[in-house]
């Protein structure tokens, strides 16, 4: 069964803004790889397409940025079936590590598309309750 995707944070503040030299050549990996499809083409202003996976939506724009600085997180219900999903594609992917922000932690891995857009893929670690809580 396919990992769930719940929800996408683009790194620069936008993953329906992520930015790539070709959106025809990028496609086949979101596709093939990461189990996208395209629910929207756009010529202009600039050529986009908007993929969507479990109601997650990111779009890939021709906008002249530098996918090498940009990316997103994605949020998922389990990263070891996700992990195990990409690594039978053939994708090269490192162990799930835990991962600690100001937001908490998170169990998580990276992948760096052919377009060179980086993605972290995760799943919040439950915080233990304090000493002397019930729930």
């Amino acid at each position: 069964m396919p990992a769930l995707f719940r929800r996408a944070a683009g790194y620069q503040g936008d993953p329906l803004n992520l930015p790539v030299a070709s959106v025809d050549d990028s496609l086949p990996f979101y596709q093939q790889c990461l189990g996208f499809r395209i629910v929207e083409r756009r010529a202009t202003p600039v050529k986009t397409a908007i993929l969507e996976r479990d109601s997650v939506r990111i779009g890939l724009v021709e906008n002249g940025g530098d996918p090498t600085q940009d990316g997103s997180f994605f949020e998922v219900a389990s990263v070891d079936t996700v992990f195990e999903e990409l690594k039978g594609k053939g994708l090269e992917v490192s162990a799930p590590e835990i991962q600690r922000s100001a937001r908490g932690a998170i169990r998580a891995f990276f992948v760096v598309a052919p377009d060179g857009l980086c993605f972290m893929l995760g799943e919040p670690v439950p915080t233990p309750a304090p000493p002397g809580t019930t729930v």
